[in-house]
């Protein structure tokens, strides 16, 4: 009768550590099914940090690739613009450099004076007469180089204002060629008479009795 009675027990004990084995085999199970799932959900979110780095690479590339090609615009045009006017050693150029994570633009003035670059600031080279014009030149160099399409005439107020007159008919043929190269009507106000002989029609301004008056002259 003792043994029956132990062997009901040990009968007992195994049925309850089979299943506590069950239990835990089952607990393992979903453990390692929590495990893969996890696993898997890291791996995708590795991979879509890996593909947003893709893009903010291509996008900090095309970024610079489209800079590049504004870049090169404006200096080709601003530097034939001051060829134009001046002499064919004179050349403008731009250096952009990274500050805090955002482009910035010096501006150059490059003669070539016997074999020599001398790079100097716009504001240092020839006097202001220099400043003028590339102000100038990158004002229609931007609205050109723009991807939007931005319709209309050039508005000028005093262009070239610095400019002496050794050069000023340059200014005038230069504003005449732009005109008619980008098809863009051009209006001035000026005080220089090279300037304003080159328009198709040009008006005179005079205050009468502390009025402004208007007066066609060709």
């Amino acid at each position: 009768m003792e043994y029956m009675k132990e062997f009901r027990e040990l009968k007992k004990r195994q049925e309850a550590l089979k299943e506590y084995y069950f239990n835990e085999k089952g607990k393992e199970s979903q453990l390692k099914e929590q495990k893969t799932n996890l696993q898997s959900n890291l791996q995708n979110i590795l991979n879509n940090i890996d593909i947003l780095e893709n893009v903010r690479i291509l996008l900090h590339k095309v970024s610079e690739f489209a800079r590049e090609q504004s870049r090169k615009q404006i200096e080709t045009l601003v530097t034939n613009c001051l060829q134009y006017i001046f002499d064919s050693n004179i050349e403008f150029k731009i250096e952009i450099s990274e500050v805090r994570g955002r482009p910035e633009a010096e501006f150059y003035v490059v003669s070539n004076i016997n074999g020599d670059s001398i790079r100097t600031k716009p504001q240092e080279a020839r006097g202001g007469g220099v400043v003028d014009i590339i102000s100038l030149a990158i004002r229609i160099a931007m609205l050109q180089s723009s991807n939007l399409e931005i319709s209309g005439p050039i508005i000028l107020d005093e262009p070239a204002k610095h400019v002496s007159d050794e050069y000023i008919v340059q200014v005038a043929e230069f504003l005449k060629q732009i005109s008619k190269m980008f098809d863009r009507q051009v209006i001035m106000v000026t005080h220089n008479k090279h300037l304003s002989e080159i328009a198709d029609r040009w008006y005179k301004i005079d205050i009468i009795d502390g009025i402004s008056r208007a007066v066609i002259d060709s």
